[in-house]
């Protein structure tokens, strides 16, 4: 099991060239609005996210070591830029698209990731058919809130399968949705499966503004 231990910034303590998601392709937007307008209950926003909620969610990544790190539904991959960057060529970082065309660009755009075009509820027998037996960290960019009870349940089920004692879940939530049942809903779901949920402050520099739920040691 390798350390989760990251300095208070959140800030790997390397000196790779910081890539912004926002200036890797001026395309991106387009294709991320057409794909959500084919499968908006899929895509769950109309926009990719901001470089500033990719370095929230995405704290958790050990400076150290060689971590898996597993991505659900990296989109155009603002995600997947910044969890490359953490890493720095270390450990594995496995990113499940279900999108085959967003799989395609993200293949194409993150040779250092391994992209799958796949459902996430499938996390367990992805992660044996590769030898690898837990993930130390999550990254989610699932719509949750967009999800019935029982599909967050069985994502949840699958993600926490994954999942070692002492390892980490992330995911976002819009602050417009706090509100929502299904918002509500899927915190109780992480407090139910996690000894400790921390909610992150609201990241106001992404559209619609956002904040990160820090997932720890899962409950057996």
């Amino acid at each position: 099991m390798t350390s989760s231990t990251t300095r208070a910034t959140g800030e790997p303590d390397r000196h790779h060239t910081e890539a912004d998601p926002a200036r890797l392709a001026p395309n991106d937007l387009a294709l991320f609005l057409g794909q959500w307008l084919r499968s908006p209950l899929r895509i769950g926003a109309v926009a990719p996210s901001s470089r500033h909620l990719a370095r929230a969610v995405s704290c958790p990544l050990p400076e150290q070591g060689e971590p898996v790190v597993v991505e659900l539904g990296p989109g155009t991959g603002p995600f997947t830029a910044e969890i490359q960057r953490r890493l720095g060529g270390r450990g594995r970082h496995l990113a499940i698209e279900l999108n085959p065309r967003l799989a395609d660009l993200l293949r194409r755009r993150y040779p250092g990731a391994e992209v799958i075009q796949e459902d996430a509820k499938h996390l367990r027998r992805l992660l044996d058919e590769r030898g690898i037996e837990r993930a130390d960290v999550v990254v989610s960019g699932l719509p949750w809130t967009l999800f019935p009870a029982a599909d967050q349940r069985q994502l949840m089920d699958a993600t926490t399968a994954i999942l070692g004692p002492y390892s980490a879940f992330t995911a976002f939530t819009y602050l417009h949705a706090v509100p929502l049942s299904s918002a509500r809903r899927f915190r109780d779901l992480l407090a139910d499966r996690f000894e400790e949920v921390i909610p992150s402050r609201t990241v106001w520099r992404n559209w619609p503004p956002a904040f990160v739920l820090h997932a720890r040691r899962p409950r057996s």
